[in-house]
């Protein structure tokens, strides 16, 4: 696919994702939401002793801000992107409740005077996803940048849903793959150029069926 009819393509798909995430039900959302808390908080218990930076929401994405106040609360600390200028890299700052916000680009609040921290964890939302684990994001090729920019890379697992599940997105040499995608399904690791289904947590309180057996161990300087 040449530049032009891809740069079309992946917008037509962004915006036929979006209105279809836009037209679920909210409880529905919320329902998807507290699987996929439970399904991160057990998988990778890392999170929890970690600096980890993740979206505020915007257009039914799935809203990590629950997710955060449970880490933050076992020792985590938050923080949220923030755009310094077009066709640059992110840097991220701390966010809790309470430090000072103002609206950015797509009026997405980010914190204005907060300590700036790099992220050794990073849940990034996916307007759609592929089976190799590559994001079809918003277009301005942000998280592509700052990725590529850290001296070493955090780790990055995608929130999404199901249904914007797609065969490829026609990646680019610039797209970056995520290590892992959570679902209200369940969990996907990367392996070997694609993703495998690990399998879904037991919401009583069990594990997957194929347990996320690195990533701690890798990114977060040991097993829990």
């Amino acid at each position: 696919m040449d530049p032009t009819a891809l740069k079309a393509w992946r917008k037509a798909e962004r915006e036929r994702l979006i209105a279809a995430r836009v037209a679920v039900e909210p409880t529905m959302l919320d329902s998807w939401r507290r699987r996929m808390d439970i399904t991160l908080e057990r998988s990778f218990p890392g999170l929890a002793r970690c600096r980890l930076a993740f979206c505020w929401p915007i257009k039914g994405e799935y809203d990590a801000r629950h997710l955060a106040r449970t880490l933050r609360s076992r020792g985590a600390l938050t923080a949220l992107p923030v755009v310094v200028k077009p066709k640059s890299p992110l840097i991220f700052r701390e966010w809790h409740p309470g430090v000072e916000m103002v609206a950015g680009v797509l009026d997405i609040p980010y914190p204005v005077a907060s300590a700036e921290v790099v992220p050794q964890a990073v849940l990034l939302p996916m307007n759609g996803w592929d089976r190799q684990g590559y994001r079809l994001g918003y277009g301005g090729g942000f998280f592509d940048r700052t990725l590529a920019s850290l001296a070493k890379r955090p780790l990055t697992i995608g929130v999404t849903y199901e249904f914007a599940k797609l065969d490829t997105i026609h990646p680019q040499s610039w797209d970056i793959p995520m290590d892992y995608v959570v679902t209200e399904r369940g969990v996907y690791r990367r392996d070997a150029d694609r993703l495998e289904f690990l399998g879904e947590p037991d919401m009583a309180g069990g594990t997957l069926a194929s347990p996320v057996c690195y990533a701690d161990e890798h990114y977060f300087g040991g097993k829990s």
